[in-house]
């Protein structure tokens, strides 16, 4: 599950010095990704589960729980500043290699022009690169070429206009495969760099 916890702790803030309102009012905002998520509501007289989007809680000063039911609208005209406010999600992408190299394989081009895109739009990105092998030759000779393949993505975003001090390199090798096998096995899904910007 994955709630939108943030913006709801900042509407109970908001709501906790008023007196004509209950103590606080927590309201779950729909999953960005349109997936289904919860937010369990405690207090000292019991607990409730919020499962729509924008299903409230208030929780009177003595603890008690009432269900209500919140709107866009009102989130909106309430907590649009602070909404606004809120950083960009972390999103992450994954680019393919060609068979023992550092080039990038003619599928991936168009998605490194996504991630360059993206980051242009963030203020402050921080990304890690992180590059990875198939398991086809020794671990040492995997562990350079996960490094070259990862300097190659981070070169790029640099001449993209991200700053270095942004980025963090890393080279996994063939350790961490993307789909497991045994060893010399070429599988092309292991020959990548994941980018991962938040």
């Amino acid at each position: 599950m994955g709630p939108l916890v943030v913006p709801a702790i900042a509407l109970a803030i908001y709501l906790s010095g008023c007196s004509t309102v209950p103590s606080e009012r927590i309201v779950l905002l729909p999953d960005a990704d349109g997936n289904p998520s919860a937010l369990v509501v405690k207090s000292v007289r019991g607990e409730t589960v919020l499962d729509r989007p924008y299903a409230a809680a208030d929780v009177s000063s003595k603890g008690t729980i009432t269900l209500g039911q919140g709107s866009k609208e009102e989130v909106s005209t309430r907590f649009g500043t602070v909404l606004a406010a809120q950083p960009p999600r972390p999103v992450s992408w994954i680019v393919h290699f060609i068979t023992d190299s550092d080039e990038l394989t003619v599928d991936s081009k168009p998605v490194f022009e996504q991630i360059k895109a993206e980051l242009a739009r963030r203020a402050a990105p921080e990304v890690a690169v992180i590059g990875h092998t198939d398991r086809v030759g020794k671990v040492e000779y995997n562990d350079a070429l996960s490094i070259k393949r990862a300097q190659f993505v981070r070169d790029a975003l640099i001449a993209a206009g991200v700053d270095a001090l942004q980025l963090e390199v890393s080279g996994r090798g063939e350790r961490e495969p993307l789909v497991p096998t045994p060893d010399e096995v070429d599988e092309p899904r292991n020959r990548r760099v994941e980018i991962n910007v938040r």
